[in-house]
């Protein structure tokens, strides 16, 4: 008895659902609680060759192809050489802050990043394993609960920083995460309420993103930071995520201790923020940069193409061969088209992916990908156009190689072991 060619195929039901069911933000309860469960769960399509799906019924055939397209646009999340280096420091704090008991006020974590560079997405992964690990710890129930009431256990809480962030603003948006009934109250009571909530709730980790919202010219965005402040000595990690967090002036005032690699804020003038105590002066949080690939040695060039096996392999396309983003010139011009940013790769690939279905090609190649144009693009060239970050302190500034790769040809030549160039010089 032959093998069903569509085994592992979800039915036509749970495929419409993928597609057409909303999904909450996970600035909510409930959306953390659905990205948290279904994370990683998505099973890519069966692979077919163009032989194969010819014996399908026409019907299933249509559902073959929608959910190869939902496998298509959805890429794996992919461990990375600049990721690793966010894990180790989230992880660190992660793994320590919640057994410390001496003292309410936690180091923090700020992730730095240009868009695209998969700072959100790599703070959210950590912070729900993170979750899933303090739930299994205490079997799914709060600690501090009190027997005999109900209350949502979030460990987690995930929070988008206001447009034009004030206090008041920024409070209502945590309060918001775990239920939309907010009465009005004055400022000095959404404070109190917000922390009650933290330790009401159990929440262990509050992640900030967009943290660059706060530019600190205005009085309010440094009422938000002293408020940032003071939430540090509610006994929670505070996990602060944004674009260039060193260009917005968030840290004007700190101070960086290249011994230890931190930034040291500066004594608060007072002991009180907006009528929560603060019981330590000096706050710490650990800077980290996501940066891009870079792709300056053979070590980093290899990275990059194991980046791109990933890809590969991940896609479903009925022509694609093995090697299609990773041989021959494929990944100098992939790198010369993303600059080594994850983000405009991954959408780089998922149109071209798409196009080469509608168009029937179903696979991808440099012809495909020059009528792919992502963001500002230089079109004439394919360029993807880097963002510039001389206003980075030179602490974080990156030191990898920013040059567009030298086009690749008959000189380059990717293998097993990655990129060899040959003798023949490049002009």
């Amino acid at each position: 008895m032959s093998k069903d060619p569509l085994a592992g195929l979800p039915s036509r039901s749970r495929i419409a659902e993928l597609v057409l069911r909303k999904h909450p933000h996970r600035n909510t309860f409930a959306g953390w609680e659905h990205y948290r469960r279904t994370r990683g769960l998505l099973v890519p399509a069966p692979m077919l060759t163009a032989a194969q799906l010819k014996s399908v019924p026409l019907a299933r055939r249509s559902d073959y192809d929608l959910y190869r397209q939902v496998t298509n646009v959805n890429l794996p999340l992919q461990q990375t050489p600049m990721l690793t280096k966010v894990n180790e420091v989230i992880d660190r704090r992660l793994l320590s802050n919640p057994f410390v008991q001496d003292d309410a006020t936690l180091p923090g974590v700020m992730v730095s990043g240009f868009g695209n560079h998969g700072k959100t997405a790599a703070v959210c992964a950590l912070a729900a394993e993170f979750e899933d690990y303090w739930l299994d710890l205490h079997g799914h129930l709060d600690p501090t609960s009190v027997e005999g009431t109900w209350d949502l256990h979030a460990p987690v809480a995930y929070v988008s920083t206001p447009v034009t962030a004030t206090p008041k603003s920024l409070c209502e948006s945590i309060l918001n995460f775990f239920g939309p009934d907010i009465r009005k109250m004055t400022l000095p009571q959404l404070l109190r309420q917000v922390a009650d909530s933290l330790r009401d709730h159990g929440v262990m980790v509050l992640i900030l993103d967009d943290i660059n919202r706060l530019r600190m010219h205005r009085s309010d965005d440094q009422d938000v930071l002293d408020m940032i402040r003071a939430l540090m000595g509610c006994g929670i990690t505070l996990i602060l995520s944004g674009v260039n967090i060193p260009g917005t002036g968030l840290l004007r005032e700190a101070t960086y201790d290249r011994k230890t690699k931190q930034w040291v804020l500066p004594p608060l003038e007072t002991h009180r923020v907006h009528g929560l105590e603060v019981t330590q002066t000096e706050r710490r949080f650990d800077l980290v940069e996501l940066d891009r690939f870079p792709y300056g040695t053979p070590a980093e060039m290899r990275h990059f193409v194991g980046h791109l096996k990933g890809i590969e392999d991940h896609l479903r396309l009925m022509k694609a061969k093995p090697g299609m983003l990773t041989s021959g010139g494929m990944p100098e011009y992939l790198y010369g088209r993303c600059a080594g940013v994850v983000g405009i790769l991954g959408r780089l690939v998922r149109d071209a992916a798409i196009a080469a279905m509608q168009s029937g090609k179903e696979k991808i190649d440099e012809a495909l990908l020059e009528g792919i144009i992502i963001g500002r693009e230089n079109p004439a060239h394919g360029i993807g156009q880097a963002p510039d970050d001389a206003g980075e302190p030179e602490a974080c500034k990156p030191t990898t190689n920013r040059t567009r790769p030298r086009k690749a040809g008959r000189n380059t030549v990717f293998d097993d072991h990655g990129p060899q160039h040959s003798n023949e010089a490049a002009s």
